[in-house]
């Protein structure tokens, strides 16, 4: 049916926006062998002026609008953009027909070799972006997530142009006008460069050669949601076209357009374009369902920061009275099992997760030195950050297996969990060594002290429970009444209470979510 057909493709000519479309074109020919498809160069304003803001740029469309009269003058068969760049009002003769899976929503934040020593020694950081989101989002997670900064030392300056050009300016002698400290971009952009091996733009040997030397941070979506549709790409085509409409619809994935439409929505709500000071992510977690997490402020400066649930299977009313123990407010005393000489002896791999930030040794920061340092979440990052690791990302706090996926791009260069060292606590230990983690060196660095009893009392009458740890259930389970509803947050600590037979039993995101439910807040 496609033998001989030929479809022209209209892309922005930048190395990034020509990849992307050069990866549509092969999927497409993949799925309906015998179609070629061509590739069509167009210039946009917005490749044209690089020395504003956008948000100081008259109009909108920026990267679009020469691709549209393309489309409408039927000099290219469909068009494919960077879905945060497409305006909510789309002209009616166009229909979004796919809009693929998407790539990481998240932004990466990418630092000179030397800054590290620099934030050490107390100096001033110049970090490059023109995005109203980021400067609203930013100073607050920077100053915070940087070891040894504060926010009166982050400058940020207006930073446009492709990839490649916002990336050597972080190799510009230090003291020249064109030097930065660091950047961010949008990490689904730098991943379709890293994949590229087949066009002539080569983007995997320019990302490399651009990439060496520096420091990397994945910036959470819990601190610093993207641009709502970011990572995800839009394939249109005119809307008579129905021919060209069935070919494409087969790139098209649900849940990634489910996502994107929830988050464009908020576009509608609170507004949009080059001003928009607000990011929206949302994110379909397996086992819980959709996480939409937002921040930053609407078009009235409001803040409008928050995460919303929408859970696989809808939360139940609550009826009765409702009892809640909430194990996240008993803190147990930590013991130390390892100085930080007995933690350097035991390290092998050049990539570490730790579970807690109590994990890490007094005075054993030295030891991560060198090394790719990830968390469970920004809270423990931020303590780290405090103790003056570098830590490179998180598991949002979304358990283990979760993080497999993150760790697991191949930008980022990372080694296989196996080839990872776990910092966990005594009782924690023996988990992490099955599923996608078995095989890593589990360093047990601190033990839970179970010295101080729980409240049996409290427990026992307790109709909703909420499990901190895998350890507090062990104590506590059998203090609990046979008809409580137990939860826990994702990952080790859900599993083991599944595989333990538990009647009642839901996970949340966080204790948070749950709080909410059974304040019947939700």
């Amino acid at each position: 049916m496609t033998n001989g057909k030929t479809l022209r493709l209209g892309t922005r000519r930048s190395a990034l926006a020509w990849i992307q479309s050069s990866q549509v074109a092969a999927a497409l020919r993949a799925a309906h062998p015998g179609l070629d498809v061509e590739l069509v160069g167009i210039e946009t304003r917005g490749d044209r002026v690089l020395d504003k803001p956008l948000s100081q740029i008259e109009g909108k469309e920026f990267f679009t609008a020469e691709l549209d009269h393309a489309l409408l003058e039927k000099r290219v068969d469909f068009t494919v953009h960077s879905l945060k760049d497409l305006s909510l009002e789309r002209p009616p003769q166009f229909v979004l027909a796919a809009v693929p899976k998407r790539a990481n929503p998240r932004d990466l934040a990418l630092f000179a070799p030397d800054v590290p020593a620099r934030l050490a020694a107390g100096h001033p950081l110049r970090i490059g972006t023109s995005s109203p989101r980021r400067a609203e989002l930013l100073p607050a997670f920077l100053s915070r997530a940087l070891p040894h900064a504060s926010r009166e030392r982050l400058e940020l300056v207006n930073l446009r142009g492709n990839v490649d050009s916002r990336l050597r300016r972080l190799h510009e002698p230090r003291g020249s006008e064109r030097h930065l400290d660091g950047i961010v971009l949008a990490m689904a952009g730098l991943s379709r460069l890293h994949a590229d091996t087949a066009t002539e733009r080569q983007g995997r040997a320019l990302l490399t050669a651009l990439l060496e030397g520096l420091h990397l941070m994945v910036l959470p979506l819990t601190e610093v949601p993207g641009a709502p549709g970011q990572g995800a790409l839009a394939v249109e085509c005119r809307a008579d076209d129905a021919a060209t409409r069935e070919l494409l619809a087969v790139l098209d994935d649900t849940p990634t357009r489910r996502a994107v439409e929830i988050e464009r929505q908020l576009l509608g709500e609170h507004g949009g374009g080059c001003h928009q000071r607000f990011g929206a992510a949302m994110q379909w977690v397996p086992g819980l369902g959709g996480l939409l997490q937002v921040g930053g402020r609407n078009a009235e400066g409001r803040d409008i920061a928050g995460r919303r649930f929408l859970p696989d299977e809808p939360l139940p009313e609550l009826a009765g009275e409702v009892r809640p123990w909430d194990g996240n407010a008993v803190r147990a005393p930590a013991r130390p099992l390892l100085d930080a000489a007995g933690l350097s002896a035991k390290l092998r791999h050049r990539a570490v997760f730790l579970a807690h930030p109590r994990a890490l040794p007094e005075g054993a920061a030295s030891a991560l030195a060198g090394r790719a340092v990830w968390t469970s979440g920004a809270r423990g990052w931020f303590a780290l950050a405090a103790q003056g690791v570098w830590v490179q990302g998180c598991g949002e706090g979304l358990g283990a297996e979760n993080l497999v996926k993150l760790v697991g791009e191949p930008l980022l260069g990372l080694p296989p969990p196996a080839e990872w060292d776990v910092l966990t606590h005594e009782e924690a230990a023996e988990p992490w060594q099955s599923g996608s983690w078995a095989g890593a060196n589990v360093i047990a660095t601190y033990r839970v002290e179970a010295d101080a009893p729980l409240d049996s009392t409290a427990l026992g009458t307790a109709t909703h429970i909420y499990w901190s740890s895998t350890a507090q259930f062990e104590r506590g389970r059998a203090l609990a009444s046979p008809d409580a509803h137990h939860a826990s947050g994702p990952g080790k600590t859900a599993e083991h209470i599944r595989r333990a037979g538990v009647r009642h039993f839901r996970a949340f995101p966080s204790a948070e979510e749950w709080r909410r439910w059974t304040a019947r807040e939700h």
